[in-house]
């Protein structure tokens, strides 16, 4: 293993990371919502951010092959994760259509830190495209690589999530004073419900 190699290791695993999870999908719909609203960003992005860290982990370690092997595992995770989307397409519909979206969200009833936490985490381990991402398609990629250059890939890949996390949960607030306007949260929860239905439907069908 030498410096450049190492340097080119963790550039690839930056660049894969980044088109595995810069796209629309329910997790990314979730923090934007939150970061929108300024309500438990930290407690959300570290959510998504470790458990990323983790499946990265796992796939470089060779935890592929597991989930390749038992593929029920990725069939209950497929119906449970479609399951929730459909109930939180509803909800979001609900805010979207309902007397409450008339009012600024930010001025709305808080929403427990706990309960945002446990939303992210059915949001993030109940898609199965997560271990397929994760577990199957980077690990795979990483595969290809030597043993000590593998693992600066994963951190190139760990950066990566940590990065975006922080910047749609932060970079959020900058929207501000666009969702000032109770138009805009209806628009965006028309948005995350439309997503939200559309994922759960992919995953039925997949």
């Amino acid at each position: 293993m030498t410096a450049s190699s190492a340097a080119f290791a963790a550039l690839s695993g930056l660049g894969f990371g980044l088109s595995l999870i810069v796209a629309i999908g329910a997790q990314n719909a979730f923090v934007l919502r939150q970061g929108v609203r300024g309500q438990h960003v930290l407690p959300v992005i570290a959510v998504c951010a470790v458990s990323d860290i983790v499946l990265i982990g796992a796939g470089v370690a060779g935890f592929g092959t597991v989930v390749e092997s038992f593929p029920a595992v990725l069939t209950v995770a497929r119906y449970a994760g479609a399951a929730f989307l459909v109930g939180y397409a509803l909800l979001a519909a609900r805010r979207a259509l309902g007397s409450s979206a008339l009012i600024a969200d930010t001025a709305g009833a808080s929403v427990a830190v706990g309960a945002s936490v446990l939303t992210c985490l059915a949001l993030t381990w109940l898609n199965p495209h997560v271990y397929l991402d994760t577990l199957v398609l980077l690990g795979s990629f990483a595969s290809t690589y030597a043993a000590p250059d593998r693992w600066f890939l994963a951190a190139g890949a760990m950066l990566a999530s940590v990065l975006w996390f922080l910047a749609l949960g932060y970079g959020a607030r900058r929207l501000g004073p666009l969702f000032a306007r109770p138009i805009a949260w209806r628009v965006l929860d028309s948005l995350i419900a439309v997503i939200m239905l559309a994922l759960a439907v992919g995953l039925l069908l997949a």
